[in-house]
């Protein structure tokens, strides 16, 4: 089994900035993709920013420029800078990791909340 666990989340003001952790623990064997997801109220669940094991990564649009993926892989974690941060950012945002563990599956975080307001 593995578990993701998520971290950094909380209140912000428009402008500020978080970082978001997410590390994985487990029968892992090595670990493809790893990125974030994010949902906000009444939205569907959108891809916010990816990296592959080489060092890939790929963002929306919405991002691009303000938020930086980047990983760990001797930790197995990943993690989301978040800059300039606007209100419709605001979300619960999601970890998802695609490990080989014997099989080869995606498993998904718990969520951590992303509030940014004045």
């Amino acid at each position: 089994q593995v578990q993701l666990m998520e971290s950094g989340g909380g209140l912000v003001q428009p402008g500020g900035s978080l970082r978001l952790s997410c590390a994985a623990s487990g029968s892992i064997f090595s670990i493809n993709r790893m990125g974030w997801y994010r949902q906000a109220p009444g939205k569907q669940r959108e891809l916010v920013a990816g990296t592959t094991s080489s060092g890939t990564t790929n963002y929306a649009d919405s991002v691009k420029g303000r938020f930086t993926i980047s990983r760990d892989n001797a930790k197995n974690t990943a993690y989301l800078q978040m800059n300039s941060l606007k209100p419709e950012d605001t979300a619960v945002y999601y970890c998802i990791a695609n490990v080989y563990g014997g099989s080869r599956l995606d498993y998904w975080g718990q969520g951590t909340q992303v509030t940014v307001s004045s």
